[in-house]
């Protein structure tokens, strides 16, 4: 089966050609796409991207939600596999996803571990071992049959936060969803900036808004609110 990677992307310059590199050598010229869809950088995310080999194109619509819809129309993969743009994919990812889908599996996600030592990183890494919702995330990357995503209409647009999140939950639902037990490599930026505390307290007011039906929009108001 196909491969696109789609990669949502706003102001990551820092980051996004080293994934490109990564996807390219790691996918062994075995990928329909590498799609990175911009939701209006002001940094050099647009050419760093395109000088390290993406194809890169302009979201009409902010949110990552909108913008991982919109690259799903634009490549033509049978599985879609979202990255994000602070993550580093596992070496083994064509493989990984193309046997899970074989098995059966018409989604799935890596665990993963932090870029850092720190011994409360490792130990919120341990946790993507389990299964429940609250252990899985975006940055854990998300592949899917691209006619399952179809059948779900794709993202929810409202979820202007924990679309990653809804989305699982969805699939769950209605298909299966597989745990691969390899890591990814996840950016430890948000807790450098903030503290691990305060992103634990952040992380579960907002499930706890989303567990309650909250609007997106006042989750992420309350998360950003708490975070530097």
């Amino acid at each position: 089966m196909t491969l696109s990677v789609i990669i949502p992307a706003l102001n990551e310059a820092d980051n996004i050609g080293q994934l490109v590199r990564d996807l390219q050598t790691c996918g062994h010229n075995q990928l329909a796409d590498i799609l990175v869809v911009d939701g209006g950088s002001t940094d050099n995310t647009v050419e760093q991207a395109r000088q390290a080999g993406a194809r890169v194109v302009l979201s009409p619509q902010t949110g990552r939600a909108n913008q991982m819809n919109y690259g799903a129309e634009l490549t033509s993969g049978e599985i879609l596999y979202f990255v994000h743009a602070d993550v580093r994919v596992h070496p083994d990812f064509v493989q990984d996803i193309r046997q899970s889908v074989a098995q059966g599996n018409d989604a799935g996600c890596y665990r993963f571990r932090f870029a850092s030592s720190h011994p409360l990183l490792r130990l919120n890494s341990y946790g993507t071992r389990f299964s429940g919702l609250m252990s899985r995330g975006g940055d854990q990357t998300l592949f899917i049959t691209r006619t399952l995503f179809n059948r779900l209409a794709g993202f929810r647009e409202r979820y202007v936060i924990m679309e990653d999140f809804d989305m699982i939950a969805r699939i769950r639902a209605v298909a299966r969803f597989c745990i691969i037990p390899k890591d990814v490599i996840v950016s430890a930026r948000k807790y450098k900036a903030n503290s691990w505390l305060r992103v634990q307290l952040a992380n579960l007011t907002a499930f706890g808004l989303f567990f309650m039906n909250v609007s997106p929009v006042r989750i992420a108001q309350t998360y950003r609110r708490m975070l530097k």
